[in-house]
Formats: C-alpha cells, structure tokens, sequence
C-alpha cells in the first residue's frame, strides 16, 4: 500500500490542500526522469487543488507549474517572501557588487531575531516578569496532543507538530501568531519534530516505524526517508540535531547512538552504553555529547572520535529520564524518575570520577521527563508530562523556582511533553497534552 502525503495551506483568503505519494517526492537527479515529470499534467479540477488555479482554463498544469504555484501560495500566506528564505535566496543571487546591501539587510534581520544576546542586566530570582499571550497555534489548535514545539532559530516563527499528523509553522507576535501553513503527514503522528541549524528544514520522527522525513521549506517539498545505509534499528524515534547542523544523533536500543550524516543519510560512527539511553544533549559547540542511562549512569563522549571521555552516576538517581545541557557551557542538568533535577558544573564532570551536583532541584513530585536552558543560561525550565501544572522555571544561578509560574490559580499549563525559549528568550512555550502551545512573552528580554 503507498502512503500519501497531503499538504495544507492557508492564506487569508482560502485553504488549500495537495495530495501526492511518498513516491512522487522522491528525489530523482536523472535529467530525463525530470524532465518527463515537468511534462507530466496533473489534474487540477480535484477538490484538493482546486484553489491553486487561477482561471477555469487551468483544467490541467504540469508538476514543475504546479510546484511553483504553490511556492507562490506560500509566499502570499507569508506577505511576501520571508526574510528568512530570502537571506538563503540572496547567497546565490547576489553579485559581490551588492555585498554591502546584503550585510545591511542581514543586519536588520538580526537585530530582530537573530542568535545574539541583547545587552541587558541579569536576570533577578524571585519573580519573573512574564505576560501570557495567546497561545501559540491558536489559528490551528492541534486536535491531538502536541509533541513538539521549538521557534526557528533566526525567523519570528514557532513550529509545532503532534499526534494529528501534522507539523504547523506560525508567526509569533504575541497577538493573533497568525498560521504560515501546515503539512499533513498520512499515517505518520509526529513523535519529534526539529528544525536544521540553519532552519531551511525540519526533521520529523514518528512512533513505530523506521521511516522519517526531511520538509524542505525553501523547496516547498516533504521528502520521505525510508532507509538509512548503517542503520540496522527497527525505529526511528529520537534524535539531536549538532549544532554545526552537519549531523543527526539517533538514539537507538540496547544503549546505541548513531551518528547520522545530513548530506548522504548514512551512519558513520556508533556509541553504546550500558542499558538504554534516556536522555542526549550536545554541548554548546558540539564537540561533546553527554548522555543518561535509564539505570543513572552519565557518559560524556567526543564527537569526533565518539571515545567515552568520562563516565559517573548520577548523585542518587535510580532511573534516569532526561537531560539538558547550557549554551554557555557551564552547566549540565540530569533528571530523573523521582522529579529529581540535578545541576552539575560541566567542567566539574570532565576533570572527576564522581562530581557533586551543584544544587538537587527537587521542585517536581512526578518524573522529570523534559528539560531546557534558555539562550542566555539564566534559566532552566522543567517539566512532567506525568501531572497536570507540572512545570517550573528555575533561575541560574540562584537555583531558585520563580514562585509566579505557573502564573494562574486556575490550570493553563496542563501536561506539558517539550518547551522551547525563543533565540533571544522574549518568548516561552510548551506544547501540552490539549492541543495546545501556550505562549508567553517574558519581559525581561527586550529581543525575540
């Protein structure tokens, strides 16, 4: 049986939605199979792409028409291109005679969004400044729980994906977040959903299966991967991207982790520990990759020769379930079954045998399933997706809880499963068991 794919967009004006097979979006690089399939009509009197024709003469289009059609939806949904795509687009177009005008808009970008820390005093513990806003996919509730929610690394926009089968990108401004657009994946609910380094792509994982796929947003394609060469697991489910954006780390069973190649999809260096693996974090400049075991046990290993350079126990863990590790470099958090959440000094656990935590969280009563640093390392945000409000801020490097969040008597939080800081932390959000992305815009940052 082929599985399909269908696409969604929407403008202010109309939805519409584009059917196709998995095979169909294969990548071919024969110039001949291209050029039959730009010869190729499709039928545009279907319901499902009905609204990409612009006058009852449009009966039939050819897939090289019709793709760029929807390239052009997609910019009309975004009121234009989107900074985002068009500073990748200016790589190839423009001459060195427009460098100057290029860095000029490049720097425009960035003092909005881009991955930079804006100028501001340190964060104060107690209360944190916060406003809820609107949540985040509000123009597309998700009608399953929300497995996934992360803000793209350089652009105003957040993504979430889930058990719908679908991934939806919106634009954040705190008011209205209006939709970009969605995809529909058939058959294939969203176990995780990220963005590349560069954020041209997203990678998502599903559940059962070993298939998984790569959404190129600069091409308006979904590509299916169903097999990667090296790869001897029967399921594709968890995964890190590197932050040089060059690899990913699946997380296998029996305690292996396979690095993965983004440009040929094909394993070329594989890690193992004793029992499974519950949680993978990269340091900050991804030369180094820690991991927990379920049985506690905390294993630092070097990339590039994927050599164990250290290994110790968890400070009384008996079951490990997650971990997160700072982007300045300094800290590294473990968690475990017991709500435990403990705090270690990074270099403290490169140099000794047994490290002490700097500070044992203990402000959850139910598994510590997920956690988050935020950009600038000044918080650490917790979560269970094991209880309703089960989600904390932690402030660094007081190790304190903010005592204003959750921020309401009554339950808004629910049960979260990821959360995700925007590039310069004006914004949080989670995805929860709802549908749900609540957002908040924190005020002690000035910058998205």
């Amino acid at each position: 049986m082929v599985r399909s794919i269908i696409w969604v967009c929407a403008t202010q004006s109309s939805t519409f939605t584009f059917r196709c097979t998995k095979m169909q979006w294969r990548h071919r690089c024969d110039r001949g199979v291209v050029g039959q399939r730009a010869k190729q009509q499709v039928d545009m009197t279907h319901r499902f792409r009905r609204d990409l024709t612009k006058s009852d003469a449009e009966a039939k289009m050819s897939k090289q028409k019709l793709q760029q059609r929807m390239k052009e939806q997609f910019q009309k949904a975004m009121g234009g291109m989107p900074s985002w795509a068009e500073s990748k687009m200016c790589l190839f177009s423009k001459t060195k005679d427009d460098s100057d005008n290029e860095d000029e808009d490049g720097d425009d970008l960035m003092r909005k969004t881009g991955n930079f820390v804006g100028s501001s005093d340190s964060l104060p513990k107690g209360i944190i400044r916060m406003k809820k806003c609107l949540h985040a996919n509000n123009d597309r509730p998700s009608e399953d729980r929300l497995t996934t929610v992360q803000f793209h690394p350089s652009a105003q926009v957040v993504m979430t994906a889930g058990l719908d089968q679908s991934i939806s990108l919106f634009q954040v401004d705190g008011k209205t977040n209006p939709k970009i657009q969605s995809i529909h994946l058939e058959k294939f609910p969203v176990h995780k959903a990220q963005f590349s380094v560069d954020g041209d792509q997203v990678v998502a994982t599903s559940f059962r299966n070993k298939l998984f796929y790569i959404y190129d947003m600069m091409e308006g394609k979904v590509i299916p991967v169903h097999t990667v060469r090296g790869l001897r697991e029967q399921r594709v489910k968890e995964f890190e991207v590197s932050p040089d954006g060059e690899s990913l780390l699946l997380t296998g069973t029996s305690g292996y982790l396979h690095v993965l190649t983004m440009k040929t999809k094909e394993v070329v260096n594989s890690m193992k520990i004793n029992g499974n693996i519950a949680g993978v974090a990269f340091s900050h400049d991804g030369s180094k990759v820690f991991t927990n075991s379920e049985e506690g046990e905390v294993y630092i290993w070097d990339m590039r020769s994927s050599k164990c350079l250290n290994r110790f126990t968890d400070d009384g863990c008996v079951s490990g379930t997650s971990m997160a590790a700072s982007k300045n470099g300094q800290y590294l958090a473990c968690g475990s079954a017991a709500g435990v959440v403990n705090v270690y000094s990074q270099e403290e656990c490169m140099r000794q045998n047994n490290p002490k935590p700097l500070k044992a969280i203990m402000n959850l009563v139910t598994s510590a399933t997920f956690l988050r640093f935020n950009p600038t390392s000044e918080i650490l945000a917790i979560a269970s997706r094991a209880d309703d409000e089960a989600a904390r801020l932690v402030h660094i490097p007081s190790f304190t809880v903010f005592s204003n969040f959750p921020m309401f008597q009554r339950r808004t939080i629910y049960r979260a499963h990821r959360m995700d800081f925007s590039p310069n932390s004006g914004f949080f959000s989670l995805a929860n068991n709802k549908g749900h992305a609540p957002l908040f815009r924190l005020l002690h940052y000035k910058n998205f």
